[in-house]
C-alpha cells in the first residue's frame, strides 16, 4: 500500500535510486508507525538488526524512510498502516466530525459506524488487510 502511494506521486521518487533500499525505507517507515523499535512491545527489532536482515545499510535505510516519511507526509496516525491490535488503542484513529462537534466514532449507532467505515473514516477491523 505504501509503495502504491509512492509509485503514484509525479514525479514518482521511486524512479530513482536502488530498489532494496527503497524497500529497506518502506519496512523502515511501516515499523515507526508500528513502534517496531519501542523495547517495551512483544514483537521489536533494534534499527541496527532490520538493517543486517534486509541486507542495507542503516544510515541509508533511515534516509529513505525519512524521504517516505516526508514526500506522503506520514504521521503515526496511519490506519491503512497501522497494525490491527494497535488500532484499537489508538485514540485518533476513531475520531470523526458530526455536525462540527468531535465524536469518537466507537460510541455512534452501529449503522452510523457501517457508513463511516463504508466512507473510509474509521477502519473496518474486520476488513483483510495486506501482509
Amino acid at each position: 500500500m505504501l509503495v502504491a502511494r509512492l509509485a503514484r506521486k509525479r514525479p514518482s521518487p521511486l524512479a530513482r535510486g536502488d530498489a532494496r533500499n527503497w524497500a529497506a525505507g518502506v519496512i523502515y517507515a511501516i515499523g515507526q508507525i508500528n513502534f517496531l523499535f519501542d523495547p517495551a512491545e512483544q514483537l521489536h527489532l533494534t534499527t541496527d538488526q532490520l538493517a543486517h536482515h534486509l541486507g542495507v545499510v542503516k544510515t541509508t535505510m533511515a534516509n529513505k524512510a525519512g524521504l517516505i516519511n516526508k514526500t506522503l507526509d506520514l504521521g503515526m496516525d496511519e490506519p491503512d498502516l497501522t497494525r490491527a491490535e494497535l488500532l484499537d488503542e489508538h485514540p485518533m484513529t476513531w475520531i470523526v466530525q458530526v455536525n462540527g462537534i468531535l465524536i469518537d466514532a466507537r460510541a455512534l449507532p452501529p449503522e452510523i459506524q457501517d457508513e463511516a467505515r463504508r466512507r473510509g473514516l474509521i477502519p473496518d477491523l474486520q476488513a483483510p488487510r495486506a501482509a
